[in-house]
Parts: C-alpha cells; structure tokens; sequence
C-alpha cells in the first residue's frame, strides 16, 4: 500500500493546502485516499476527511504508543489505495530536544518517504544550504522531494530550480506560485474549519486545479509506491458487544460545534452507544437522549445564533439539573457556563457552570497537557485507580473568568493549564466539562468508562 509523508521547514508553509489539494486529485481519479494527520488536531482533519471522502486519523506519540501507532496506520490504510500523512509544525521540531517526537521519527516509524514543502517567500538561492542541512541531519531519513510553495513568479522558480539542481540531488516534484485564491482564512486557532466554511467544496475543488496543474502528481505517486508496506496489525483483543439496548448519546455537531476523533466515535459505538447528532444552533428541540457529548469547536463564533436559540439552551440546563450524564471538552464546557464575552459583546449560554468565559488574544492553553484524575472523577470504575494519569492535549483562547471555589474537580493539572493552571474537569452531578480534549488510545479507555457511567446513572 502506497504511502507519502508531507512535511515542511516549519509551520504555515503550505502543507495542508497541499495536503487537502493532493487527497482530492487522488480521489477523484479514483484512488481511495487514506488520510492521517500528525498529532492532536481536529481542524486539518475536518477538511482532509472533506477532501477524501474519508476519515481522517491521528497519529501522535503523546497519546499513543509507537506499536499503537504503527497498528492504527497499518489497520486504516488496509482498505485503501494510497495514505497521506500530513505533518504539523517542521520536519524536525519537537518538543524533546532528541527529537523522539518530531515528523521525521514518525515518517521512519512508518517507512514513509518525505515531500519537503518549503515556503519560497523571498527566498532565493539560500534554499540549498537549507535543503542540504535537512539532508544531512538525519540520513536515515529518506527525505525524497521538494515541493516550492508561495513562489513569486516563473523566474523566481527557475531560480529556485537551477539551484537545486546544482547543488543537491533532490527532485523538485512541483511550484506552487503565490495564490490568494486558494488560501483558506485563519482565525485564532488555527485554519477555519471545513464545517463551518459554506463554500467547502468549491474551496477544495479549486485548490485541486491548482495542484493538479503544478505539482507532478505522477512521479509523487511512483514515490509512494516504493514505501514499504506496514506490518500488520496486532490482533486485536476480543471484545463482547454489551449486554442490553444500547444507551443514545447526543452529540453536538453544526458550525459551533464539531472536534470529534473519528476513532472515538467508532469506539463510543462499540461500547454500545448509539450516536444522536443534534445541532444547538437549529434545533429546537433537544431529542430523546441518555446522555450528552458537546465537543470543541468556535462557539464564541456563533454565540449570537447559540443565545437566540433560547430552547434548546433551557432544555440542556434543565437535562443536567435533572442528573442527566453529560461530558463536555472545551467550546462545550464554554457554552454550558453562564456567557461568552468575546470583542466587546456579551452573550448568554446554557449556564448550567455559574461562571462566564471570556475570549483573549493570546493562547490561554495550548499543547500537550498530561492530568491526573481525583477522587472526584465521575466515571469509577477498574480503570481509574483514584491516580490515573491521562495524556490529552488542549487548544483555548477563553478562560472561566471567577471559577466557582466550591467546585469540584475530576483533574488535577500535572501539565498545562486547564481551568485555573492546577485543576480541570469541573464534576458537577453527572456533568463532567473540561478544557482539556481526551483520546481513546493508549489505554485511556474513556469512551468505553463514559458509556458505563451513562448506563449506571440509567440504572441499567
């Protein structure tokens, strides 16, 4: 099974663009395009799965293990023609100095030959000391080609071109000439996301001309084709459907809302749930569920549309007030507090936590978290132990202006920032909402922890 490693100098370069265009002239000549994207993201992976037609998966050394890791890519790309992994940040940037977690260790683990995405803005022959320093750097790295990007004009790349040539044996597989037109608009986290931009489609589809026309997708394919083909997976262990009907666990997903993994949804539902979409924004009415899962997304985005639906804000406070089991990550939690203050406008929410979020410029957590879960925690069971230590990750611009002194907390922050820099998790009933975002790998096993907790508070 083919596969290829997209990765670049460092961020904003232009690979997802690439990426997102790639997947798509794949699919479209009828490849059935297996996408990954390299660490904890949800929006990169909204607009591949968009592009592909298919789920995109992430593969992260914080959360999961190298044999983990192996097996999810193996298992995934076993139903599919060719796999694109999408890197984050540069090549060869980690947060541990050796570099244990960087792209390139995950384009080793995996056998995948690496395109270089290089942003030639004001760059000129000074691409091949860089180009030749990533060569060196790691030679078992097998770095395969170049692809130029934001590149001003056709002398700006046949500059660029006789250079490498010259200097280096790397093939440049393409020339990406500056083009507003295929930019996707950033915001503070990140690039907008797929659910939320109406024009998607046409969006991809342009970005697909573009490609098409100026990156060779055929020697980019022949490349993939010499990748090594994964090992197969590990078996895996037997798992018994749960006894009794499954329990129906609504989940929040329209323009507001919308961070789930794919993984965790297909784990949720092997441990017996039985997904109710729901849109906060539309509906007014909040449908027959056990139990609620509001993800992340850009509430503060849509706050006005969130507060004017007045119903579905009294039926959710009125739901939690009752006891009912609700797990809330971040633009969830948010819209469950009190208001959301953001650019000088103030709306209110669920207010079912008794505090307002407010919106800043600047990060107020972002990254890699690792937490340790309290008596408190409200999904007992084997696998808490009163000391678990969870992996997780968290991406916020708000923070809980005044927390509530008198609450509870499932989490206490070993690294990051959370709630207050030492707590998250806010254990309210059966309501857990928190700022940090959980993944089913690497034992965490909280799909499978919640959908019992729902089942104990139904008494079943």
């Amino acid at each position: 099974m083919s596969h290829l490693y997209i990765s670049a100098a460092q961020k904003s370069s232009g690979k997802t663009t690439l990426s997102i265009g790639l997947c798509r002239a794949w699919r479209d000549a009828g490849l059935r395009v297996q996408p990954f994207k390299k660490g904890p993201d949800y929006i990169d992976p909204l607009w591949l799965t968009e592009a592909c037609s298919r789920p995109c998966y992430n593969l992260d050394f914080h959360t999961m293990g190298r044999a983990e890791i192996r097996d999810a890519f193996a298992q995934e790309l076993d139903t599919a023609d060719f796999g694109l992994i999408e890197g984050n940040v540069g090549l060869f940037d980690s947060i541990d100095p050796a570099g244990s977690n960087s792209n390139a260790e995950l384009a080793k683990l995996l056998g995948a030959p690496v395109v270089l995405v290089i942003n030639c803005h004001g760059m000129g022959r000074g691409i091949v000391p860089l180009l030749l320093g990533y060569q060196a750097f790691d030679r078992e790295l097998n770095l395969a080609g170049v692809i130029l990007n934001k590149v001003g004009g056709n002398r700006h790349a046949r500059n660029l071109i006789a250079a490498i040539e010259h200097y280096t044996d790397l093939p440049v597989l393409g020339v990406m000439h500056r083009d507003d037109d295929i930019e996707i608009a950033e915001r503070h986290l990140g690039l907008m996301p797929s659910n939320e931009a109406d024009a998607a489609e046409a969006w991809i589809d342009r970005i697909r001309g573009r490609v098409a026309e100026q990156v060779d997708l055929s020697r980019l394919l022949a490349i993939a084709e010499g990748a090594p083909r994964p090992r197969s997976p590990a078996p895996s262990p037997l798992i018994l459907a749960p006894a009794g009907d499954p329990v129906r666990i609504g989940i929040a997903r329209d323009a507001a809302f919308g961070f789930y993994y794919p993984d965790d949804l297909r784990a949720l539902a092997a441990a017996g749930a039985e997904l109710v979409e729901l849109s906060p924004l539309a509906d007014r009415e909040l449908p027959s569920v056990d139990a609620l899962y509001i993800g992340g997304g850009f509430p503060e985005c849509r706050m006005a549309e969130l507060e004017a639906n007045r119903g579905m804000r009294e039926q959710i406070a009125d739901f939690i007030a009752r006891g009912g089991p609700v797990y809330a990550e971040c633009g969830g939690l948010m819209y469950l507090c009190e208001a959301i203050g953001w650019k000088g406008e103030r709306h209110e929410m669920v207010g079912a936590l008794k505090a307002e979020v407010r919106l800043h410029a600047r990060p107020q957590g972002r990254g890699y978290v690792r937490l340790r879960e309290t008596s408190d925690f409200p999904w007992p069971g084997e696998a808490v132990g009163g000391a678990r230590e969870i992996p997780a990750h968290e991406f916020h611009h708000s923070s809980v202006v005044a927390p509530d002194p008198d609450w509870r907390y499932g989490y206490d922050v070993l690294r990051g920032v959370g709630i207050d820099g030492a707590h998250d998790g806010i254990v309210q009933g059966h309501l857990l909402a928190c700022y940090s975002h959980l993944r089913d790998v690497g034992g965490v096993d909280w799909t499978r922890r919640f959908v019992d907790h729902v089942r104990r508070c139904l008494g079943a």
